[in-house]
């Protein structure tokens, strides 16, 4: 697996989480790779998300496949920050949990 063991990681799991912009993300998957805890999956927008943007963002989408990253186990992130770092389009930022 790419990336720190989970004995550097900065905190416990779930106490900060990763927050996808929609506006912003591509779907290349560059998080998913790097990501030591399989926090991300890249699959099809939901409906719902894909409505809530606006025109030029759902053609930038629509022109890259579609595919965003999603962050089903996002309770897993453990804050490393790799998948911020990877990211290209600057996707991704860490938060606590809402």
């Amino acid at each position: 697996m790419n990336g720190p063991s989970t004995a550097t990681c900065k905190q416990e799991p779930g106490a900060i989480v990763p927050v996808v912009d929609f506006q912003r993300c591509e779907g290349k998957g560059d998080c998913l790779r790097v990501c030591p805890e399989n926090v991300f999956e890249i699959r099809r927008i939901d409906d719902a998300d894909f409505q809530s943007l606006g025109f030029m963002h759902k053609a930038k989408l629509y022109f890259h496949g579609m595919q965003v990253a999603y962050t089903p186990n996002a309770d897993a992130c453990r804050a490393c920050g790799l998948c911020v770092k990877a990211c290209p389009e600057h996707a991704i930022t860490l938060a606590r949990p809402q």
